[in-house]
């Protein structure tokens, strides 16, 4: 069953009713647990194409975005009703038709980068006990649907959500997605998965939570109707070695097929991921193995990030067909050096048997670095600076290229 533009506007028209019928309790728990923050973000992203006879030398753009999220708390009564909003602009710095290719901005109708773009979202609330029902515009950040912000802007999503923590230790959802807007644009469009298009994603997932919080299994399973269904276990355990050291490992395995009348055409996919990462005071150094199987690469809604795949980087998650890859990672926290704020994260990842048209046996890697620092104290505080430089090479596709970001972030909190 899709639920379509109407279904939702009902839907949240019946929201905005029972916050009207609790006129003395709606300004209560609506006001005073609300929270809302506007975050500053200054992207600046510029990649060279080394590959031979690639049609342009750089991609760079350079935006100022302007992130408000404000979530309310919920009337008091045994229904308690709430408004989340997420507000998202960004402007352009830099970055002209002849450099485009950063994804940071879209495209005007005169192929020009634009000079702005933005939207606002809206999503309304319904709580009873644990159980909260969300209608309208959000973020979804789960294992079979995570949206992207690695650009200027947050990818966001329109549907509906049930969501419980009414049985101790799990939390379980429901839902369906029916649009999307990417991370570098402003409009709400069907959800896509290559050239195919759906309107409707439903998902059901459940997370159980130990006492400890040692411990946390994943439980999936969505549909993008018509063209693909998917399942996801996944694992993840922390094992407190001694005072001073730690040992952390991330199981999962993802396996799909095509759905209904598959306008994507026939799919098979199994993903297996894992990674290990042993913490040893401020280092923490890691190693993440992955394995595509089946016909067909991972599946994933178009625009969504893979974040939780082993081998997933800020620029490639590794997830062609067949493909085999492993990573080696190292983290250092300067904390203990007498430096708080500043950190460093390393990695190199290769993957091997890639399988693609014309394709038998590509190989690819990519080497990327982040350096970090917050400002810990005095008026700018929490600002923060990353540098993420990065190199990808490939047998195949003529894509190989060298990458600089540097991301300026500062959260203003408004409540």
């Amino acid at each position: 069953m899709v639920l379509n533009s109407k279904a939702l506007h009902v839907t949240g028209a019946l929201l905005v009713s029972t916050m009207l019928l609790q006129p003395s309790s709606f300004a209560q728990g609506l006001v005073e647990d609300s929270t809302a923050n506007l975050t500053l973000r200054n992207f600046f992203f510029e990649r060279t194409f080394t590959a031979p006879n690639y049609p342009q030398d750089k991609a760079r753009e350079w935006t100022q975005s302007f992130i408000f999220d404000l979530r309310s708390g919920f009337t008091s009564g045994t229904i308690g009703v709430g408004v989340d909003v997420l507000g998202k602009y960004a402007v352009k710095l830099d970055g002209g038709a002849g450099r485009y290719g950063a994804l940071l901005l879209p495209k005007d109708r005169d192929g020009e980068p634009a000079d702005n773009f933005g939207r606002l979202g809206v999503a309304l609330k319904a709580r009873l006990g644990a159980t909260e029902l969300k209608v309208g515009e959000w973020m979804p950040n789960l294992p079979i649907v995570t949206a992207d912000d690695f650009r200027a802007l947050p990818q966001t999503f329109e549907g509906a959500q049930l969501s419980s923590q009414d049985i101790k230790h799990w939390t379980l959802y429901a839902g369906q997605l029916n649009k999307s807007s990417l991370r570098n644009d402003s409009s709400m469009e069907d959800l896509a998965f290559g050239s195919a298009h759906s309107d409707a994603f439903n998902y059901l997932g459940g997370d159980y939570r130990s006492e400890s919080k040692n411990t946390t299994i994943r439980l999936w399973s969505g549909q993008l109707e018509d063209i693909y269904q998917q399942q996801y276990v996944g694992l993840n355990q922390r094992w407190q070695l001694s005072t001073s050291a730690t040992l952390n490992t991330n199981i999962g395995y993802f396996w799909g097929k095509d759905d209904g009348s598959a306008k994507a055409g026939r799919l098979d996919n199994r993903t297996a991921s894992l990674m290990i990462g042993l913490g040893v005071y401020e280092h923490t150094f890691s190693i993440g193995l992955q394995q595509v199987s089946g016909d067909t690469g991972w599946m994933r809604i178009s625009g969504t990030g893979g974040i939780y795949l082993a081998n997933n980087t800020f620029n490639h998650a590794f997830d062609n067909p067949r493909e085999k890859s492993w990573q080696l990672r190292y983290d250092l926290n300067f904390a203990g050096y007498g430096l708080p704020g500043l950190s460093l994260m390393t990695r190199y990842v290769r993957g091997e048997d890639v399988r693609l048209q014309k394709i038998d046996n590509g190989s690819e890697w990519v080497r990327e670095t982040e350096l970090g620092y917050v400002i810990q104290s005095g008026p700018a505080k929490n600002l923060a600076v990353r540098w993420r430089n990065a190199s990808v090479r490939r047998d195949f596709n003529n894509s190989d290229y060298d990458e600089n970001r540097v991301i300026l972030t500062y959260p203003i909190n408004i409540l």
